[in-house]
């Protein structure tokens, strides 16, 4: 298709939200006021798509509006709307060279604090290993569907949120950039959405966090990252849809949304297929929701979970990233956009792995993403948290690799953040002010490290990594200067690096968190260092490794 046809076909789609599936629904010769939530089978697509589309109609133009000129800057600018012209994007070095930042969960999952961020949509699972949260609901909150998701939303207050003191935490945690969640699945916005009536502004906290932490984060320095899990909101809270709850009553459909079946299945190449339903009245929004934010905030960086890579998505996603660089280009800001899996084509933006490590160096910049707790994003309470040690050793590991790390705090509803996590950042925080030299702005070296202890690559596997020894380095550079990092300290005083051959002349070693000179020795099996009695700080020891200029 020509870009005038495409174009053309765009613009025709969104004159009306609805009139894909308007159309349809017309021919069915049925009257929304005939709809009756059912107690045991969900409404057809149909019927579902007419109810959503009838409670978003009041933001129609508003939506228009952002459409059309979305499909504008998408069209005028370095990049187009296709995935080979979007090959031409480059990570900026503002983000290569932070290599820490913080991801935030808050949001009104935080009221129930019952086992995380997806306790919307368990919460209407009757059956099965996550019906817990729906009886935890019903005891705590009483039945349904008198009482649902919405009815939490009073409760989460945010009385004592102090988006400046959030921000002075992170950047004494070293970070240099942070990301909170604008939207996640459960619909609510946590900004000033000119697209909802379910947003932070006009309910529960009544602020606009988004604005608020933007202007708080920017204050400190930092990079501000924004990030948006809507597109999973097209199935989020199907199983409200199986018996009689509020998920069913159209009056709150702009919250719940379409709440489709989630429809996947092993296809013949045994790789996941998913055939959910997803309407075009649904993308349209999801694209003018994602440019609003982008519009609204400019956030330097722009994370999209992973169901942005099934197949319904990849034209309105292509359009998404080249309005989101074009518009950046034309402010002359550098922005990263993070994916996951292969929901876009490599080169086009910034692989994010969730919950997981890189086997090795990757070609490319990239990001692992994990929380504070090995359980949930959320904060839930009774919740168990990882040591600073383990996040120290992830954080060498990945920026050895040519990655960063995007770690997450679930603040709780009244907006104070878990001492636990409040305890790890602060470790976190005074190990960089010590080592950060070898983390910030450093490079790959040729190799990422080395050591018996092997990572568990992929996603979904930060915890099955085995402890580290102190035969385990981690190696990155800096210039003329070579850091290597040691994951713990040798019980016997003498640290041996075996990359660091004869034929490489070492002209001085000094221990970051101390800055003193460390005595050496280069032997044909490798660098030898002795070290002091008692290690100097915590978690991990980075040393310079000044080399003999030739």
């Amino acid at each position: 298709m020509t870009a005038p046809m495409y174009r053309s076909c765009r613009i025709h789609r969104r004159l009306s939200l609805g009139v894909c599936l308007g159309l349809a629904a017309l021919g069915t010769g049925m009257a929304l006021a005939a709809d009756q939530p059912s107690t045991s089978t969900a409404p057809d697509a149909a019927t579902i798509e007419r109810q959503w589309v009838a409670a978003n109609r009041p933001y129609d133009a508003a939506r228009q509006q952002i459409l059309t000129q979305t499909e504008h800057v998408a069209w005028q600018g370095p990049m187009q709307p296709d995935w080979q012209t979007l090959t031409a994007y480059r990570t900026p070095d503002w983000y290569r060279d932070a290599k820490f930042g913080i991801f935030v969960h808050w949001g009104v999952y935080s009221v129930p604090a019952f086992k995380g961020e997806w306790y919307p949509r368990h919460m209407y699972e009757r059956e099965g290993e996550n019906s817990d949260r729906y009886r935890h609901q019903l005891a705590t909150y009483g039945p349904m569907p008198k009482m649902g998701y919405k009815d939490l939303i009073p409760l989460f207050k945010a009385e004592h949120f102090d988006p400046q003191a959030w921000a002075k935490l992170f950047h004494d945690a070293g970070a240099r950039y942070v990301v909170p969640v604008a939207e996640h699945h459960d619909g609510f916005a946590m900004y000033d959405s000119k697209l909802s009536d379910w947003t932070a502004v006009k309910m529960g906290p009544h602020r606009d966090v988004i604005g608020d932490l933007a202007k708080a984060i920017r204050a400190q320095g930092m990079k501000l990252g924004l990030s948006s899990h809507r597109a999973e909101h097209d199935w989020f809270y199907e199983y409200g849809r199986t018996f009689d709850s509020d998920v069913n009553d159209p009056r709150y459909a702009a919250l719940y949304g379409p709440a489709h079946r989630l429809m996947s299945a092993k296809g013949e190449d045994g790789q996941e297929v998913d055939w959910t339903f997803v309407s075009d009245a649904f993308l349209a929004d999801w694209l003018a929701r994602s440019a609003e934010i982008v519009q609204d905030y400019h956030p330097d960086l722009m994370y999209f979970d992973w169901w942005i890579g099934q197949p319904r998505f990849r034209g309105p996603l292509a359009e998404f990233a080249a309005f989101y660089y074009n518009q950046a280009a034309a402010r002359q800001q550098g922005v990263v956009l993070n994916y996951k899996l292969n929901d876009m084509r490599p080169g086009t933006g910034t692989l994010n792995i969730e919950r997981g490590q890189a086997a090795g160096i990757r070609e490319q910049p990239w990001q692992t993403e994990t929380s504070v707790s090995p359980d949930s994003w959320g904060y839930a309470e009774g919740d168990t948290y990882k040591s600073p040690d383990e996040v120290v050793q992830l954080l060498a590991d990945v920026v050895s690799k040519n990655g960063n790390l995007l770690l997450n705090v679930g603040p709780k509803a009244d907006g104070t953040i878990p001492d636990e996590a409040r305890s790890i950042l602060q470790s976190v925080g005074q190990w960089l002010r010590a080592n950060g030299e070898a983390i910030y702005g450093t490079r790959p070296w040729h190799r990422f490290g080395e050591g018996p202890t092997e990572v568990a690559a992929g996603t979904m596997q930060d915890t099955k990594t085995k402890p580290y020894t102190s035969e385990d380095f981690r190696f990155t550079t800096k210039g003329d200067v070579l850091y290597a990092i040691e994951m713990e300290w040798p019980a016997n005083g003498e640290a041996l690096i075996h990359s660091i051959d004869a034929g490489m002349k070492v002209a001085s070693v000094t221990l970051l968190s101390t800055g003193k000179p460390i005595a050496f020795k280069q032997q044909a099996d490798g660098l030898h260092l002795t070290l002091p009695k008692q290690p100097s700080g915590a978690h991990a020891y980075a040393y310079r490794i000044a080399l003999a200029k030739h």
